[in-house]
This record gives C-alpha cells, sequence and structure tokens, in this order.
C-alpha cells in the first residue's frame, strides 16, 4: 500500500557511489534492461567516462521511506547534447535566437547508451504513479531553483511512458530498430521469413566468413576470456577513430577493464579469429542481455574482413538468441541496413519539459508535425523488409504503446 507523500525523504546525490549498491540493485534487478544497474552506472563514473568535467554531472534522484530506498531517478545535468543519441539541435538553435540559454539541462538516460528503458526505479510496495508525480514534481522544483532549461527523459520504457505523459510532459517519437523472436527453433528458422533472394544473400554473407579463413565464437559470462576486455577497448578506439569528428568515443580504457570485474554476468562477446593463424581475435562484438532482451553495444575490427559486421552484430547474437530464448533483439543506433537483416524499424520515445514558456509554446506546436514525419520514416522503412510474407502491424514490445 502507498504511503502518504509526507513520509519520505528525497535527496539529490552528486555520486551513485553514495547511494547503497544493494538498495538500488533491490529496484533495478526486476527491470528488462540491464542499463540502469548500479554496477554499469557505477562503472560509468568511476572509469572517468561520465563526469562533469566531460559535460555530464551525476546529480542522482533518491526517494527514502526511512531506510528504505522507495525510489531512484539516474539523472545528469548536461552542458551539451553529445551522446544522448536524440538530436535536439534545433530546440538548441531555436533557444539560441530567443535568447533563451539552452545549457545547462537535466537528463535521465543510461549514459551515452540509446537503448529502450528508462524509467524511475520503484519499490514494488510503492505507488509507482504517485511517485512519478513526487518525482517529477521535484525535478521541476530543482531545475527551475538551478535555472537549467528543461529536462528529458530518453529512450523511455513505454510501458511507464504514460505515467510520466499524465505529468504534463511531451512525447517526442524517434526511429530505432528491434528484432523480434517469433518462437524460432534454429537459425534457419529465421532465414525462412526471408524472401528467396534475401535468404540467399544472407547465406553468402555468412559462408563469405569460411572462404576469408575467419572462425566465430560465442562467449558469454565466465567463459569471456579477460584478455576480450583490453581487445576490445581498442577495437572500440579504432571504430571511432575512423569516424572522425562524427565518432561516439565516450568510453575510458578503465571502463572496459572494469567491466571484466563488475558487469561480466551480463555480458556476450562475439569473437573473431582467423582458422590458420589463431592468436587474439581480429574482431570482437560485445552486447548485453537480461532476461528475454540482448542488446548489441560496441564492435571493431584489426582490419577490413568483408561481412565481418553483420556476422558478428547480427547473425551470430541472433543464432545465440534463438538457443538462449531471447525474445527481443535490440541492435543498438545506426544505419537501415538491419531492416535487410530482419530489424524492424520501431519508434521509442523521449520525454521533454521546457522551464521557458516560449521555448515550451514552440515544441507543443510543432511536435505532433514532427511526431508524424517520424512515423512516416519509420512505415516506410518497414516496406522494405525482406519478408516473404507481410508481417503483422507492429511487434509485440510495442503493443503496450
Amino acid at each position: 500500500m502507498a504511503q502518504p507523500e509526507s513520509t519520505y525523504r528525497l535527496r539529490w546525490h552528486p555520486s551513485i557511489a553514495e547511494i547503497d549498491r544493494a538498495a538500488w540493485d533491490a529496484l533495478a534487478a526486476p527491470m528488462d534492461t540491464p542499463l540502469l544497474e548500479w554496477g554499469w552506472l557505477h562503472l560509468m563514473e568511476a572509469s572517468g567516462s561520465i563526469s562533469a568535467e566531460h559535460g555530464w554531472q551525476p546529480c542522482h534522484l533518491a526517494v527514502w521511506k526511512g531506510n528504505t530506498l522507495a525510489a531512484a531517478a539516474p539523472l545528469y545535468i548536461k552542458g551539451h547534447s553529445a551522446g544522448e543519441f536524440v538530436f535536439d539541435h534545433a530546440w538548441a538553435d531555436a533557444a539560441h535566437q530567443l535568447g533563451i540559454a539552452y545549457y545547462p539541462k537535466l537528463i535521465g538516460m543510461s549514459p551515452v547508451t540509446p537503448v529502450v528503458g528508462y524509467r524511475f526505479l520503484t519499490h514494488p510496495d510503492v505507488d509507482e504513479q504517485k511517485m512519478t508525480e513526487l518525482i517529477t514534481d521535484e525535478i521541476d522544483r530543482f531545475c527551475r531553483d538551478n535555472g537549467l532549461s528543461g529536462a528529458s527523459f530518453l529512450f523511455v520504457d513505454p510501458e511507464w511512458m504514460p505515467m510520466a505523459t499524465e505529468q504534463g510532459w511531451t512525447a517526442w517519437r524517434h526511429g530505432s530498430f528491434l528484432w523480434e523472436n517469433k518462437n524460432f527453433a534454429s537459425f534457419d528458422d529465421y532465414l525462412a521469413v526471408f524472401n528467396a533472394n534475401q535468404r540467399k544473400n544472407i547465406r553468402k554473407e555468412i559462408r563469405s566468413m569460411d572462404r576469408q579463413g575467419i572462425r566465430l565464437e560465442t562467449l558469454s559470462g565466465n567463459l569471456i576470456p579477460d584478455e576480450f576486455f583490453q581487445q576490445m577497448y581498442r577495437f572500440y578506439e579504432r571504430t571511432n577513430d575512423q569516424y572522425g569528428i562524427w565518432g561516439c568515443k565516450y568510453l575510458t580504457r578503465k571502463f572496459f577493464l572494469k567491466l571484466a570485474d563488475d558487469y561480466r554476468h551480463r555480458l556476450l562477446f562475439v569473437a573473431a579469429h582467423e582458422k590458420e593463424t589463431g592468436g587474439p581475435p581480429v574482431g570482437l562484438s560485445m552486447l548485453l542481455t537480461k532476461n528475454e532482451r540482448l542488446y548489441g553495444r560496441y564492435w571493431g575490427c584489426e582490419r577490413r574482413i568483408d561481412h565481418l559486421h553483420f556476422n558478428a552484430c547480427y547473425y551470430a547474437p541472433i543464432a545465440w538468441a534463438i538457443e538462449n530464448g531471447i525474445r527481443f533483439f535490440d541492435p543498438g543506433a545506426g544505419s537501415a541496413h538491419k531492416v535487410r537483416r530482419g530489424f524492424s524499424a520501431v519508434p521509442n520515445y523521449s520525454l521533454h519539459r521546457f522551464y521557458d514558456p516560449r521555448l515550451a509554446r514552440l515544441m507543443d506546436l510543432h511536435i505532433d508535425r514532427i511526431n508524424e514525419a517520424e512515423q512516416e520514416a519509420i512505415d516506410e522503412l518497414n516496406r522494405t523488409l525482406p519478408f516473404a510474407h507481410r508481417p503483422e502491424k507492429g511487434l509485440h514490445y510495442l503493443k503496450k504503446l
């Protein structure tokens, strides 16, 4: 039964290390996403990847009922928009033209991680709707008192979104990709959904690994060799360097090395080895998994190998997902080539509140048209899905919307 709001004590924390790990994870463990667990968020901060110096000032809100953590919201004060993957530069430009300081702002998300699942963490014995109201009211007070232009929650959990929109937060639609396991018993079942031409293309891309002398292995948890973490950082660094100013290099070497100690249980690696020479991997992809979900995160290789990206980031993880009862696979941000591999385009949402009435009015005037245009782009991508039969409208994952 929910307790009266007056019995709750709210406190802002400049570091997640100030909050007891067991208390935090008691709230985060039941969630589908692994990216709001204490270990992942703490490692972001402790590794120096996420810090005030890098424009991400941790500012987490905890709600206490006596000595019990009743709710928590991972939040960050941002001095820029980098690493959010929700591209709000048009709103920042509009604010500039109106003479409004757009930064700093408050962001709720798993930092530099464009994966759906953000929501406030709540104890099962509290009323989540009431707690959402309590936390958003405190966020409003905090932002106004500290001169923040606005607050946003990015890549929100679709089940939680109505609780926030009921408090007046504006939903902005974006496009992403998702693979759904249609009760496949084997990888051949996955291939069977494609039309003949694309099924042939996928098989050709898979066979190309053998022709190039590449062997793939998939390893999870304690089976992941310690040296993979150093190699993953090296590949992550190389991949981002290839994109120059468009790279997304936010994580430090320490982050990857500490994953071996603190977060190995949530990880899946696909390693590409040269059959003849052996030795360390020539390519790696790193994914996270929890419950019935798989999340693609980082990848890289030491030299160009045709179709290795598709195999290490899509085909091998899909094969593992089928074998291990994974229901949904979010491959991460990226281009529309995912549709050719059976990932449907799907909407995800961010929630926003601007505290200057002029900027708030501007969003209210235009957001419906923006959302309609994004949905049209999503629908257009799905019309190109290379399936033998037109899929039913909408994934099961999204019916809750």
